[in-house]
């Protein structure tokens, strides 16, 4: 065990990461020494747009559905607390590499946690859209001036949240540009 404070990856059922992370935010209020040995917890989230019913609702998810990120300085007492939370346990790299495989909670590479907040506080993409189609998908146009026209999916530009579909067109293939929220797959 070491004295230097590191982040350390926990792993929990998937949907319960934000009741753990407040479990653990709890023993860091409650512990009353003036540098705690667990010093933040996080679920790394992003926002995506989902479609409800026809409308854009803005949901909010975890980057990685069953872990959360703990920084703190690994000791016996600490290691201790995490440790003995029902249901949650650390990454490790012992066991044959298996997460919670019996060896020593292993701490994440500086890059890794450089990367993974980056994800969460990147403003440039704070909303991304799920587009649940992909090319050569078949899809029918429920709204707009192509109603009820069939076609494929030619390109998914996730970006600005638009798909370039085929409809046939007088007998022609012709190419339209449409939101993701006018079509429905079949």
């Amino acid at each position: 065990m070491n004295g230097e404070e590191r982040w350390y990856a926990l792993q929990t059922q998937s949907r319960h990461e934000n009741r753990i992370r407040r479990m653990i935010q709890q023993e860091i209020d409650e512990d009353e020494s003036p540098e705690p040995d667990i010093r933040e917890v996080l679920v790394p989230t992003h926002e995506v747009v989902e479609i409800r019913k026809g409308k854009r609702v803005p949901v909010t998810k975890p980057v990685y559905p069953g872990y959360l990120l703990v920084r703190m300085v690994l000791n016996e007492s600490s290691e201790h607390v995490v440790a003995a939370m029902k249901g949650v346990r650390f990454v490790t790299q012992g066991g044959g590499g298996a997460p919670g495989g019996g060896g020593a909670p292993q701490p994440l590479r500086r890059e890794d946690v450089n990367r993974i907040m980056g994800v969460e506080d990147d403003d440039e993409q704070s909303v991304r859209d799920e587009i649940p189609f992909r090319p050569g998908q078949a899809v029918e146009v429920i709204q707009g001036p192509f109603t009820e026209f069939s076609g494929t999916v030619q390109e998914v530009d996730p970006d600005k949240g638009k798909v370039k579909v085929d409809v046939s067109l007088f007998g022609r293939p012709t190419s339209v540009e449409l939101d993701f929220t006018q079509l429905k797959g079949f």
